[in-house]
């Protein structure tokens, strides 16, 4: 029958005796705490921590995604509520035979309106703003009040600036109509 290997290093001069008692009662100890489960396991410690790390990540990943279908639910119903101003409140376009140029997204287009809505487009008291690829006229009340909520639906909006009069200027007697027809 082989020897053992503490019999071998018994044996062979390396290991003493009360050595090679000390390390079986060791061995004895930590099979115990192995059946009672005490084993000092850093695998199975690392290996908890890891887990726990995932679920963080998870959950912080879970938090982003419910914030980001909450912003867009939010800003679906901010453009129902724009489109039902722009619809409720437009301004009944009369067939023009002025034409109204503005931009659109670096291009120019051309509504055309009547005199007085011509008028009131320049001055301010009117805006043109863009519903399903259709231009609508608005009151200035409502056009602010979209370009509170969502700024790129209104393409026109003009306001009133105060003119500055120099004093120096040789001209400044004779005004210059805005609203001159080229």
């Amino acid at each position: 029958m082989a020897k053992s290997l503490q019999e071998q290093l018994l044996g062979a001069g390396i290991v003493d005796k009360k050595k090679a008692k000390k390390i079986k009662a060791e061995k004895l100890q930590t099979k115990q705490k192995a059946k009672k489960g005490q084993v000092d396991n850093s695998e199975e410690l690392s290996r908890q921590a890891e887990l726990k790390r995932q679920k963080e990540e998870k959950a912080a990943r879970d938090k982003e995604l419910n914030r980001q279908r909450q912003e867009e639910i939010e800003h679906k119903a901010i453009l129902g509520q724009i489109r039902q101003l722009i619809l409720q409140n437009r301004v009944a376009k009369d067939d023009g035979e002025i034409a109204y140029n503005f931009t659109d997204d670096k291009k120019v287009k051309k509504l055309y309106v009547s005199d007085k809505m011509h008028k009131d487009l320049s001055e301010g008291r009117l805006a043109i703003a863009k519903l399903e690829g259709q231009y609508e006229v608005l009151a200035k009340g409502v056009a602010e009040k979209i370009v509170e909520k969502a700024p790129e639906m209104i393409l026109v909006l003009n306001t009133a600036q105060p003119q500055e009069d120099d004093e120096d200027d040789p001209y400044a007697e004779f005004q210059i109509p805005d609203d001159l027809m080229w």
